[in-house]
């Protein structure tokens, strides 16, 4: 969905349909902090375990090169994340490899080993929801809006012009798009509405799947009021909190 509509004028909104929000859900308890972003990680030992030899360090580290390869495939790191992690853990190998050739008995290997640990890596470049916005089709007017920064409006209006314009349009699909500057917009698109979020760099698989599973909840929780068209917000509930609540 590349961005060809530079020239058009974006879509005004409605004049008595103003921004909505949800209703405010009730306020966490006082002791209870929100959680943190998950680090999508399935490295539990990104601790090295202490290796007795240079031999054992370049296999452990061999096998987290595989096991960063295989979270990759399954979609639960971004390409940010894979070269920075991968890049890191093939650097030390190579350290290891070259002071062992020097001197086997050099316990220099040691010092490299524990260096390797990547958590800040999958944190630093795990793209983060800068915000997202629920669709009824053919209604510039968002229905909900939630994140930590306020959405470029006309940016927006221009992808949905896009979007409704299209002769054949899907009745549910998925797609991602380049919006420069590091900011990555996914679409989740159903039936009677659409998910839009914004991130900061490259979302991952998974987080792209995650958008597309709460739109599809959405539209399965208020089947009834996207029939009716109704734009009463006391009639929806809202599974895209979840991007923010994470």
């Amino acid at each position: 969905m590349d961005d060809h509509s530079e020239n058009r004028q974006p879509l005004e909104a409605e004049s008595d349909e103003p921004v909505l929000r949800s209703p405010v859900r009730p306020m966490r308890p006082p002791e209870t902090q929100a959680p943190t972003l998950p680090v999508l990680d399935s490295d539990d030992d990104d601790t090295p375990t202490n290796p007795e030899n240079p031999i054992q360090a370049l296999d452990q580290l061999r096998e987290r090169m595989e096991r960063v390869a295989a979270e990759y495939a399954d979609g639960k790191l971004n390409r940010a994340q894979f070269n920075a992690i991968y890049g890191k853990l093939s650097e030390q190998r190579a350290i290891i490899e070259k002071l062992r050739q020097r001197d086997p008995n050099n316990p220099a290997w040691k010092t490299v080993v524990e260096n390797v640990n990547t958590r800040f890596l999958r944190e630093h470049f795990q793209a983060r929801l800068l915000y997202y916005l629920v669709y009824q089709h053919g209604k510039p007017t968002p229905l909900m809006m939630g994140g930590t920064q306020q959405p470029n409006m006309e940016r927006i209006a221009q992808v949905l012009q896009q979007l409704w314009s299209m002769k054949s349009r899907p009745r549910s699909g998925l797609a991602r798009k380049d919006m420069g500057n590091g900011q990555w917009l996914v679409l989740a698109v159903g039936e009677f509405s659409l998910t839009v979020a914004l991130y900061m760099l490259e979302p991952s698989v998974q987080q792209m799947n995650l958008v597309r599973d709460l739109q599809a909840d959405f539209e399965r929780a208020n089947s009834a009021s996207l029939h009716q068209g109704t734009r009463s917000l006391d009639r929806f509930v809202f599974p895209q909190r979840a991007l923010t609540e994470q």
